[in-house]
């Protein structure tokens, strides 16, 4: 058993086990440079951070920096989403004009406007599974899902009633449309990479 697992279940006895003592045990815990950790549903789960999809993530927020000012836009900062210990620290967040970080410092994800995620190849099933049911119980109102391994993209528009009414995937190279959401531009896909 590991530290992290004894301390989880130490907390778990208790009966108040909450994502800030699993996040405390994990900032006291070696995490090897590169690497990002979200809680999905309870579970802890480390990425490494591969070229292929910083290239990404940094394309897509230099796009949005033509829009929002860099303090609207954030990238692996923990917000606390809708379900079951869910802490996710997203590949890319728009936040809301004149949104408040709250008393503990942090984000409500009820100002979250736009989510991009970038593929990982270990932690794939929970963009398109857990956390997409999140950012839909959440009502994020745009989730786009970059996926370098298909070199496919897949927007997620139109939340209601637990899922996203609208869904359009299309090729790397295709634009994402915007326009008619929040975030109001279009995304250029040409330029990102595949693994």
């Amino acid at each position: 058993m590991t530290v992290l697992e004894d301390r989880i279940e130490m907390a778990e006895s208790n009966g108040d086990l909450t994502l800030d003592k699993m996040f405390e045990c994990l900032e006291k815990m070696p995490i090897p440079d590169g690497y990002k950790v979200e809680i999905v549903g309870g579970n802890i789960f480390m990425s490494p951070q591969r070229t292929t999809h910083w290239e990404i993530v940094f394309d897509i927020l230099d796009q949005l920096r033509a829009r929002f000012p860099k303090q609207r836009l954030k990238s692996d900062v923990r917000i606390d989403y809708p379900g079951h210990l869910n802490g996710f620290a997203t590949d890319v967040t728009l936040i809301a004009e004149g949104a408040k970080l709250d008393g503990r410092r942090r984000w409500h994800y009820q100002d979250v406007e736009f989510i991009a995620e970038v593929i990982s190849e270990d932690t794939a099933a929970n963009d398109y599974g857990p956390k997409k049911a999140a950012y839909t119980a959440a009502e994020v109102p745009v989730y786009l899902i970059v996926d370098p391994y298909t070199g496919r993209w897949h927007l997620y528009t139109l939340p209601k009633d637990g899922e996203y009414r609208s869904e359009l995937s299309l090729d790397f190279g295709d634009d994402v449309d915007l326009t008619g959401t929040p975030v109001g531009l279009v995304l250029k896909t040409d330029e990102f990479p595949r693994d």
